[in-house]
């Protein structure tokens, strides 16, 4: 993410994901970024000077309750773009404030 992006990220990764921000280990934390996570998995955001999104690469988050989740995507401005289903799998991706692509997926259906 770029500098100074820290309350948009927690806007939208904890307040719109519902993901949990975690404190960054002290030796860390001089360099910005944020740290969020949801069971045992951990998503790290560093800051990078010459910020250049990732559009193509990207984290998939297995979650629980997609429609749900989709709406208050919508809600907050972000867009949806709804992707090939795989078998048992609803898939969609919504890029972050800072424009990474994020895969949500679910597996079965709400």
């Amino acid at each position: 993410m770029p500098a100074g992006g820290e309350p948009a990220a927690r806007a939208f990764y904890s307040g719109v994901l519902g993901l949990t921000e975690v404190p960054k280990p002290e030796a860390l934390a001089g360099r910005g970024g944020a740290w969020f996570a949801a069971g045992t998995v951990q998503l790290h955001l560093g800051v990078e000077s010459e910020f250049r999104p990732a559009r193509k690469a990207h984290p998939a988050l297995r979650v629980h309750g997609l429609s749900a989740l989709v709406q208050r995507c919508e809600a907050a401005g972000y867009a949806i773009s709804w992707d090939t289903p795989l078998p048992g799998q609803t898939r969609v991706h919504v890029a972050d404030p800072f424009g990474n692509r994020l895969e949500l997926l679910e597996v079965g259906g709400d």
